[in-house]
């Protein structure tokens, strides 16, 4: 790939990035011009839309991971067939306007966050029984203890979008709290999550391009963004949330292009794009950068939701 050639593909993702952030957030403004009213669905939707992106990721990243494993675990078909249903259940709550949840989408999500769970858990188990136990060198190369992370993230957004299109539209309400401030503690604690795995996996990549810098840097000062703007005073709260969403924005496009330097990379291993099969596996992986910008887009719609509560 020319150097032409990974500059254009840089830009693209860029603006598909931006592209997919203003998508997924219209059904938001559109709300804000009618009122209050409906903006608790719209937030759902939106989430939604963050949930399938997610599990659009994991399903990808899992199938091709454990496909490199050779499947030697029955249970490691569990994790792209789950992330395909929560996927589909996302994709259908993203397109519904109504109000009042779905009990079968409900249930896969919270299936998929369990499964998550799950997963976390036996790729934590994968680590310690090595020699060395938790080691950098089984960090870096036994099961990723993120991987599973993004499907159980993935469950949680889908899941918490389900009881939302259930309360009142004058005050809904989440886990006993205001439901925009529920939902900015969650989208802003997954993207530090997020944030920290990126920075294992490169700093085992020795951080040998300064764009591997960018996740580990923009994306968890948008989580700690969101979690300020989701527990700041009345008085703070506006000028909080105008900065957290403009950095959000940049979250969400960095994410896309976090995908296309990744595309780059598999282009600069030998054989390039002509040996996919392999590098493919050997490189960085394609599907894990759009996660921030899952996540960014959930952020996005939570700050919408978290202005109408003050």
């Amino acid at each position: 790939m020319t150097q032409a050639a990974r500059l254009a593909t840089g830009i693209v993702s860029v603006a598909a990035g931006t592209a997919l952030a203003l998508w997924s957030t219209r059904d938001l403004r559109h709300a804000q011009h009618a009122g209050a009213s409906g903006k608790h669905v719209a937030a759902a939707r939106a989430f939604s839309h963050g949930a399938a992106l997610l599990a659009l990721s994991t399903l990808a990243d899992s199938a091709m991971e454990h496909y490199r494993g050779g499947f030697e675990n029955r249970a490691m078909y569990l994790a792209p067939s789950v992330a395909l249903c929560s996927l589909a259940a996302a994709l259908h709550g993203g397109s519904d306007p109504r109000a009042g949840s779905q009990r079968l989408r409900h249930a896969i999500q919270i299936g998929s966050a369990a499964t998550g769970a799950a997963g976390t858990a036996f790729h934590l188990y994968n680590v310690t029984k090595r020699p060395g136990a938790l080691s950098w060198h089984n960090l870096f190369y036994a099961a990723p203890l993120g991987a599973p992370f993004a499907l159980l993230l993935s469950g949680v957004l889908g899941a918490v979008a389900e009881p939302l299109r259930d309360q009142p539209e004058h005050d809904p309400r989440l886990f006993g709290v205001p439901a925009g401030k529920a939902l900015a503690l969650v989208a802003g604690v997954g993207l530090i999550g997020t944030a920290a795995e990126a920075a294992l996996l490169h700093f085992r990549g020795a951080y040998q391009h300064p764009a591997m810098y960018a996740p580990v840097t923009i994306a968890p000062v948008g989580g700690a963004l969101l979690l300020h703007a989701a527990l700041a005073p009345p008085r703070h709260a506006a000028r909080a949330s105008a900065f957290a969403r403009a950095w959000l924005r940049i979250t969400a496009a960095l994410g896309f292009a976090g995908a296309g330097f990744h595309a780059q990379g598999v282009a600069r291993a030998r054989g390039g794009w002509r040996n996919w099969s392999q590098n493919l596996f050997a490189g960085p992986p394609l599907p894990a950068p759009p996660s921030f910008s899952a996540l960014a887009l959930a952020g996005l719609a939570a700050l919408r939701m978290r202005e109408t509560e003050r």
